[in-house]
């Protein structure tokens, strides 16, 4: 059923709405994947304040040009679908990263971040970054491991000192 030019403009609002609040998009080849496991993505996505949206492609790059974005999606095979990060860059790559494991049929088409535009590889290779606490509990550990050590190196003197005058008592 063809779309009315009405609810084609609606369309349109809607994409460049989301584009604007938007922290990153990464595109996505849903040819031949199951609603139900499209559905799925989609609570999955919610629950990370993250969104899925299926779009004519035609469309998207309507909503890309008037938001002056320099994306072209007729080089992206398939059927594309837009999946928007709202507060975590990151975190849309790495649920759809996932997804991909259990759902061969899904691909990665790109992504477009901190104002950028990447090619799939790139977005695996964001995906496959540890998240931000990981990363946050590893400078934590760099930092505080100098000082942890130099308790460890003055509390063995003092050891080594209360074992000797422990052994000149005896």
């Amino acid at each position: 059923m063809a779309l009315t030019k009405e609810k084609k403009q609606n369309i349109v609002r809607d994409l460049e709405e989301k584009i604007e609040k938007q922290k990153s998009i990464v595109f996505m080849d849903f040819s031949g994947t199951k609603v139900k496991n499209l559905t799925g993505l989609r609570k999955q996505l919610k629950e990370q304040n993250n969104e899925l949206k299926v779009a004519k492609k035609t469309l998207m790059d309507v909503a890309f040009k008037n938001k002056k974005l320099d994306i072209a999606t007729e080089k992206m095979s398939g059927e594309i679908s837009l999946v928007f990060g709202y507060e975590d860059e990151l975190s849309p790559a790495k649920i759809v990263y996932q997804f991909l494991k259990t759902n061969p049929n899904v691909k990665i088409a790109g992504g477009y971040i901190e104002n950028r535009f990447y090619g799939p590889e790139d977005v695996i290779r964001f995906a496959e970054l540890p998240g931000r606490e990981q990363l946050l509990a590893n400078l934590v550990g760099s930092l505080s491991a100098p000082m942890s050590n130099l308790v460890s190196v003055l509390s063995g003197n003092l050891r080594k000192l209360v074992i000797a005058l422990s052994q000149i008592k005896k």
